[in-house]
């Protein structure tokens, strides 16, 4: 019981500002059903906007939008080939609670 009190501690005291920032706008990021379906897309590779667009049936500008986003939060990563912007996931801590929310409601 106590080593749960220090781990719980131990938690509360790195919940400053910005931690609590980061953490709320991560939600905020997989609370969005176009954000999530685009994650769960880079999850299987990379794809430009356009292939995006295609895939999921949106609107170019929607997907930049989202994206842009997605980039801020440093959820996704891009490289450039020719004039083509190419997206990946760039954080497998959040991909991972994506997946594992995916799975929980699958199975719920």
């Amino acid at each position: 019981m106590d080593f749960e009190k220090e781990e719980v501690s131990a938690t509360s005291k790195r919940l400053d500002e910005e931690t609590l920032f980061i953490v709320s706008q991560t939600f905020k990021a997989l609370s969005d059903p176009t954000r999530i379906r685009i994650l769960n897309l880079l999850c299987s590779g990379e794809y430009s906007v356009n292939d995006l667009a295609e895939k999921l049936n949106l609107g170019q500008s929607t997907v930049s939008h989202q994206l842009r986003f997605l980039k801020q939060l440093r959820l996704v990563k891009y490289r450039r080939a020719g004039t083509t912007l190419y997206y990946s996931e760039d954080d497998d801590h959040v991909m991972n609670l994506l997946k594992q929310a995916i799975e929980h409601a699958i199975h719920h």
